[in-house]
């Protein structure tokens, strides 16, 4: 933004008008949200872990990201006895797409351990919480 007119001359007052303008436009901008891999149990009990997973999300938008969850995803249209394994070639696709991966709990299953190890071979950021969604520091 120039603070001078078409002619040259010095406009204090259209410059201060545009200036907040812009300042509004700014404001009213969504902020960045990075993606977020949700990295929880699914197997086992599946009706509690689902629910458990939607809170893990819940608490990544609060936190300022986008969640992304294939285990609560996929299970809606996918067969886990018949397409398990694409299911989870699938969440590993979107895994690569996230900034960070979010571990949720204090036992891992296979599936989970093998989406942290892509994860650490990628060099990605990988943050731990516990089932209460508090972060663990090493």
């Amino acid at each position: 933004m120039n603070k001078y007119n078409a002619e040259g001359y010095a406009d204090p007052t259209a410059y201060g008008a545009l200036s907040v303008i812009e300042k509004e436009e700014k404001a009213a901008r969504p902020k960045f949200r990075p993606l977020v891999y949700i990295c929880s149990r699914f197997a086992g009990d599946v009706p509690g872990n689902t629910e458990k997973a939607k809170e893990y999300s819940r608490f990544a938008v609060d936190s300022g990201a986008i969640p992304v969850a294939p285990h609560l995803l996929f299970p809606q249209f996918m067969d886990e006895g018949t397409e398990r394994d694409l299911a989870l070639f699938m969440g590993m696709v979107l895994l690569c797409r996230c900034a960070e991966i979010w571990v949720f709990g204090e036992h891992f299953s296979d599936g989970m351990k093998a989406e942290i190890d892509k994860a650490v071979k990628r060099r990605m950021t990988v943050r731990y919480f516990t089932d209460n969604c508090e972060e663990v520091t090493a």
